[in-house]
């Protein structure tokens, strides 16, 4: 995920320069997030509290971006938060080292293949479930899907 920070012209300037620090809003606009996601960041202690202006208001700066962009992807990859927690640990410690970083990656990828092994199973059981319905003039009490689905359930019960 590439994090694109936008020129933003101030006022009283004839020419375009980098704003340096972000309201809470500059912040999720930049990062495709939501206001509340960062505050949950923050709350969970993934996202440092940024500091604030006389007023309250938080003001962010391009590390917040760059961490919120790293929060984002750990997250699109099925990181939890205890483990994104654990990764940034080890970026704001010294003395931490590659190898820890990849075995909580390979756990995240048995974990994911474990996630497709079940929906591969799901999807299997959607296919028989279909191919028992020969017609599409069934009446819902006849329809053979309906009855499958009714008969896991009492199945999952026994």
């Amino acid at each position: 995920m590439f994090v694109i920070i936008k020129p933003v012209a101030t006022t009283g300037s004839s020419e375009m320069s980098i704003n340096k620090t972000f309201s809470i809003g500059q912040l999720a606009s930049q990062t495709n997030s939501k206001v509340e996601t960062i505050r949950y960041y923050e709350k969970s202690g993934i996202m440092p509290s940024p500091p604030r202006t006389e007023g309250g208001h938080r003001i962010y700066q391009l590390e917040h971006v760059k961490r919120l962009g790293f929060i984002r992807r750990c997250r699109g990859l099925g990181f939890s938060i205890q483990q994104i927690h654990e990764l940034l640990r080890f970026i704001d410690e010294p003395d931490h080292y590659c190898g820890e970083v990849k075995a909580i990656a390979m756990l995240q990828a048995r974990e994911v293949q474990r996630k497709i092994n079940d929906l591969k199973k799901l999807l299997a059981a959607l296919h028989q479930m279909v191919a028992e319905c020969k017609s599409d003039d069934y009446s819902i009490e006849n329809c053979p899907i309906i009855d499958a689905l009714y008969d896991h359930e009492s199945a999952a019960s026994n």
